[in-house]
């Protein structure tokens, strides 16, 4: 799991998706979801050794720990059985118990395979703990902006492939009976495994979506982080579905520019990525200006526009001309299938 996911700074109006909040409410009963004690962690773990810390942010720590596959249960020895990421939350930090909570209850009662895998969780002794599947690419984010030395560039092919995983991961959220919008969509709750199948995370501010005849719902305040939220949703607290989707054209644009959405470090005017390339995304002309340079030789013209008008179209300012994230899905799967084509006829 990723170590450093970015720190919300915008806070929730609606309840979470597990319904009203209460430090007495129990965990969701799930078949195999296991209720890990402190004591199991200590062992997976080797005691919490600092050889297990995969790293550390205000959120708390994550360690990588080993249980076994059919059971779940610890592992004493290191590189037997499965893998796994414990992530201990910090109890001063920004996820409290109630996005603790409502994560769990998420994703202790859904799967896809765009989504984390929960394996357990720890309750005791005022630890919150998560324990999940451990993705061994770690975070988008790390592979986008390259913050750690011998990270390869992403090529244009696997970008494409992430951003149908993590499309079909949202429209799974969009189009259950009971609909969620995830409200916090962004590079580091991303995760990659060997094969760079991504699977999306951070669901302790997800949220019911509106019903049927409703467009949105109003929020008191308001969950995300800056630079991902939507303005709209900033500006009034009504979420809409679609608040995902225009999170979900942040990440599109910082997935074909590999620039951060927000970076202090850029001239004035150009340290919120969306005010200063969305103006540019419909200019043909301009396109290769934009595309990140890692990427260069790699695209067609015509597939890279369509996907720079795709994200346009996410990050429209008015939520209803905004696509569903199932047409997302659909386009994506067209520009893809238009890059193979391509890459065969060369063969």
């Amino acid at each position: 799991m990723d170590t450093t996911p970015g720190a919300s700074s915008c806070s929730a109006g609606k309840s979470p998706i597990s319904g009203v909040q209460d430090p007495n409410m129990q965990i969701s009963r799930t078949p195999g979801l296991k209720e890990y004690s402190v004591a199991d962690l200590k062992i997976a773990t080797n005691n919490f050794s600092p050889d297990s810390l995969l790293g550390e942010g205000s959120f708390g720590r994550v360690y990588k720990g080993w249980i076994y596959e059919k059971t779940l249960a610890p592992s004493s020895k290191r590189g037997t059985g499965m893998a796994v990421a414990i992530k201990i939350l910090n109890p001063d930090g920004p996820q409290g118990f109630d996005e603790w909570q409502s994560e769990v209850n998420f994703l202790g009662r859904h799967y896809h395979p765009n989504l984390i895998g929960l394996l357990g969780y720890c309750w005791e002794a005022e630890m919150l703990v998560v324990v999940y599947e451990f993705m061994q690419e770690g975070s988008l984010d790390k592979h986008l902006f390259r913050c750690v030395g011998a990270i390869k560039p992403l090529s244009w092919d696997i970008r494409l492939k992430i951003a149908i995983g993590a499309a079909r991961g949202l429209a799974f959220l969009h189009t259950l009976e009971k609909k969620v919008i995830h409200r916090d969509l962004k590079t580091s709750i991303m995760y990659l495994d060997e094969n760079y199948n991504v699977k999306l995370s951070g669901f302790g501010l997800a949220m019911r979506g509106p019903c049927d005849e409703e467009s949105h719902i109003n929020t008191t305040r308001i969950m995300g982080t800056f630079g991902y939220a939507a303005p709209d949703y900033v500006a009034t607290g009504n979420i809409y579905l679609n608040s995902d989707v225009y999170s979900f054209g942040v990440v599109l644009l910082e997935l074909l520019t590999g620039l951060r959405s927000v970076d202090a470090m850029r001239p004035i005017g150009k340290q919120n990525l969306v005010e200063w390339l969305k103006p540019k995304l419909c200019q043909k002309k301009k396109l290769r200006t934009i595309m990140d340079v890692c990427m260069k030789g790699q695209y067609t013209t015509t597939a890279a526009f369509q996907a720079a008008e795709l994200t346009q179209k996410c990050l429209d300012s008015i939520p209803e001309n905004r696509p569903s994230m199932k047409e997302v899905v659909e386009l994506l799967k067209e520009i893809e299938a238009m890059e193979e084509e391509t890459n065969n006829s060369k063969v």
